[in-house]
């Protein structure tokens, strides 16, 4: 607009001006054309700013109307905000009440289960306190009542006190014994009983003892070990070993002894090399390691090589040998027999037997003679003949290893064979063959006779009639050397000796002790085998006639 008015005062000015320069006609006045000009100016002036505030207002009409409508919707949407709020905080309530609920619900059973709990402990409560008023009152009467019985037994007292005096001065009336000769009489009957009673005592002492003598089983081992040196002669607990100079006796030796000392701590042997000239004797009472050591001083004698480190490869692969050797022992012995289901470790145990002896009879062969007998005799009397070499074979069993294992070989070879799962009936006939247990079929009855023959035939074994016969007069002269016995007798080949005594004389008791003090008088001043059964036989007999 303010354009259009700038021109045509433009054109106006110049229409006017040109032909007055043009013809030089009037001049139009230079001021009156700034008059003009200022008015054209004012006069857009006035137009721009009724423009400007016309486009103001109607701006500002727009403006309102748009903040208006930004007004409505922020109203629509405040109005919206605010009734899902009022929705959303009522369904907060809803749920808040509800859980309030349900707390108050859970706590008003918590309290209800409370008062019952509390109830039911007022109300043991109430009965106990009124069982322990009826106790007391209970207690009450019962202390009334033994006051009264011990007024009762006060007055029994006096009474018997007096009885008693009447009594005595009518039995010394009447006995014509005095106080002290009465006391003296019922002393030594009483010392007659509780000797009786004490000899009982020691005998359920040592039944209870018996029982429960694992921890005294190792000193008892001990013990048996030293004893049965006996058992064998001296030729064969020992090995004498042949020389070939003095030198070889200083090499095995050793500097300061280290060359013997290493030699018997391989092999668990006792070396004596000074008590015969040119020769080493070999002492142990387990045989095998006696033929280790055996073994092991020959190799070092012939070899000259001797040191400990030597002597220590040397028994191992010894030992390592021996072990084959046994075991193929054993199994040859199983084979000649022909018995079936032998297990390895009772075929190592056979083989040990080799190197066992007993007065001077070797054990294996010995079980192979038995075992052969045995086997011959079933099949006459109609047994199993294959059991009967079974028990044969095995009813020594026990000697391999009673050396090591505390109690006689019978029940030890018993134990082994139960734990490789032999039969009951062999079992039992091993652990019987010596009468340790009773018999209870024809195989051990027959085992023990079958023994006994083998080991009593002429040349068996190497002791002489003369001190087979000795030793049993010496285990019956000990018996008789006690008060009370009657007679003895000894049993078993010497394994036994019963001692029959006078009833009046040895009391039941008394019998235990006796058998105890005869023991210890064997264990003392015989050499034996093995172990010798103490059988005290104490019987009374109440005889009369009829006329």
């Amino acid at each position: 607009m303010d354009k259009l008015l700038w021109a045509a005062a433009a054109r106006v000015s110049i229409g006017v001006a040109e032909p007055d320069l043009v013809t030089g006609g009037g001049v139009v006045s230079y001021w009156a054309l700034i008059a003009v000009a200022c008015i054209f100016c004012v006069m857009g002036i006035a137009a721009g700013i009724f423009l400007n505030t016309w486009i103001q207002k109607m701006q500002k009409g727009v403006a309102s109307k748009a903040a208006d409508k930004i007004r409505q919707d922020a109203q629509r949407e405040a109005e919206h905000i605010l009734r899902d709020a009022r929705v959303s905080a009522k369904g907060e309530t809803l749920k808040m009440r509800e859980d309030c609920e349900q707390e108050i619900k859970e706590r008003r059973r918590e309290q209800a289960s409370n008062e019952k709990r509390l109830a039911q402990r007022e109300e043991l409560l109430d009965r106990r306190a009124d069982s322990m008023d009826a106790k007391a009152k209970n207690l009450e009467k019962q202390e009334k009542e033994i006051e009264t019985l011990r007024e009762r037994l006060s007055n029994r007292e006096q009474e018997l006190s007096k009885s008693i005096s009447r009594q005595i001065d009518e039995l010394e009336r009447i006995a014509q014994l005095g106080r002290e000769e009465a006391r003296g009489m019922l002393l030594e009957k009483l010392k007659n009983e509780i000797k009786n009673e004490s000899g009982l005592m020691v005998r359920n002492q040592l039944e209870e003892a018996k029982a429960r003598s694992e921890r005294e089983a190792r000193r008892i081992l001990t013990y048996a070990i030293q004893r049965y040196a006996s058992d064998c002669t001296y030729e064969r607990t020992t090995a004498t070993i042949p020389l070939p100079n003095d030198e070889m006796k200083g090499r095995i030796i050793g500097r300061e002894g280290r060359n013997i000392r290493a030699i018997e701590a391989a092999t668990g042997v006792s070396i004596l090399i000074d008590d015969t000239p040119e020769a080493v004797v070999i002492s142990c009472f387990d045989p095998v390691r006696k033929e280790v050591a055996r073994q092991l001083m020959e190799r070092l004698i012939s070899d000259g090589r001797i040191h400990p480190t030597r002597v220590e490869e040397l028994a191992k692969k010894i030992g390592k040998e021996l072990e084959e050797e046994l075991y193929q022992v054993g199994e040859a012995a199983v084979l000649e027999t022909g018995i079936q289901g032998v297990s390895p470790q009772i075929m190592k145990l056979l083989g040990r037997l080799k190197y066992r002896y007993s007065f001077s009879q070797n054990v294996l062969q010995h079980s192979l003679e038995t075992a052969y007998f045995m086997g011959m005799i079933a099949a006459e009397i109609g047994l199993d003949e294959q059991k009967a070499k079974r028990i044969g074979l095995f009813h020594d069993l026990g000697k391999a290893i009673d050396h090591e294992v505390e109690g006689p070989h019978a029940q030890i070879g018993a134990d082994l064979l139960r734990k490789h799962n032999e039969a009951k009936d062999v079992v039992h006939a091993v652990a019987a063959h010596h009468g340790e247990i009773e018999p209870d079929s024809l195989y051990d009855i027959l085992i023990s006779a079958c023994d006994t023959l083998s080991a009593s035939r002429p040349g068996a074994r190497s002791e002489t009639t003369e001190l087979y016969l000795k030793r049993l007069e010496q285990l019956e002269s000990i018996a008789h050397e006690f008060a009370g016995v009657e007679s003895c007798f000894a049993l078993q080949a010497g394994r036994e000796i019963r001692v029959v005594v006078i009833p009046e004389k040895v009391s039941e008791g008394e019998a235990q002790i006796l058998a105890r003090d005869i023991c210890g008088r064997i264990e003392k001043e015989m050499t034996y085998p093995g172990q010798i059964k103490v059988t005290i036989i104490r019987e009374t007999r109440s005889v009369e006639y009829a006329k």
